[in-house]
């Protein structure tokens, strides 16, 4: 696991900019693994910056899976994960709509919606580079603490803290929904290359538990432990709990070349 520490979120961005075409130039058909939410924001706007001034890499051929969707919203809202992955990623950097994929959560097919999706990931070839956010209480995706270290894709229920984290996104907190369809812990744990993104001191406690206490399903995100290959980029905020935080700059510092990204 490389963990590092950079000063702000615009840095954050940049580097996570670079990992993301770094694997696009060396495979334009790769399989992106997307997040929604705040975390990866500065990634996106630093792609899409890149895109627009012409430097960037050709999207036509890649492919995308979004960690989850909303349960009873239907895929125009505008806080579908569907909608908002278009908005902030996927049409700015001319990704084609056919290639971006979000869990089905159409009623009718619901109870066998999490078993479609696995199917269609693993159709694909498997996720290449799995984009990741941290929630406050570790929640990774919407798998709220508790969450089976080993969970595929599934329907599950936001807590109550989850809902008003999110309930700046709504009108109103009650229009917030109560469930889920997200991939699970195991589903995380299949993609080659997970880049989890952390930036803030609200995010800090969450980070040190998941990066350096115990595994355990009380942290969701501390998964990423059991994982062969996990870069972690955070702000200064966000690595502040970090115990060895000295040492996690001087590997980064030393780092060779040719390890690349």
């Amino acid at each position: 696991m490389e963990i590092v520490p950079l000063t702000d979120a615009a840095q954050v961005g940049r580097i996570g900019a670079d990992t993301v075409e770094a694997l696009v130039a060396s495979d334009p058909a790769a399989v992106l693994g997307l997040a929604t939410g705040s975390s990866p924001l500065p990634l996106y706007r630093e792609l899409i910056r890149r895109h627009r001034d012409g430097t960037g890499p050709s999207y036509a051929r890649v492919r995308t899976f979004n960690l989850d969707e909303y349960v009873g919203l239907p895929p125009d809202h505008p806080q579908s994960y569907l909608a908002t992955i278009r908005r902030e990623l996927t049409d700015p950097i001319g990704l084609p709509r056919a290639q971006v994929h979000g869990p089905d959560v159409t009623p009718e097919g619901l109870p066998e919606a999490g078993e479609r999706y696995e199917r269609a990931i693993a159709s694909a070839g498997g996720i290449d580079l799995q984009i990741l956010g941290i929630g406050g209480d570790g929640h990774l995706a919407f798998n709220e603490p508790g969450s089976s270290l080993a969970s595929l894709t599934r329907i599950t229920t936001l807590t109550q803290r989850t809902r008003s984290d999110n309930a700046r996104f709504f009108d109103s907190p009650d229009d917030v929904p109560r469930h889920v369809l997200t991939q699970g812990l195991g589903t995380i744990r299949r993609a080659a290359h997970l880049l989890l993104v952390a930036t803030g001191r609200d995010k800090a406690v969450a980070v040190a538990a998941a990066l350096e206490g115990p595994v355990s399903a009380s942290c969701p995100a501390s998964v990423v432990q059991l994982h062969r290959h996990v870069t972690v980029l955070l702000d200064e905020a966000a690595a502040a709990q970090l115990g060895r935080l000295d040492y996690y700059r001087e590997v980064y510092a030393a780092k060779p070349d040719w390890r690349g990204h």
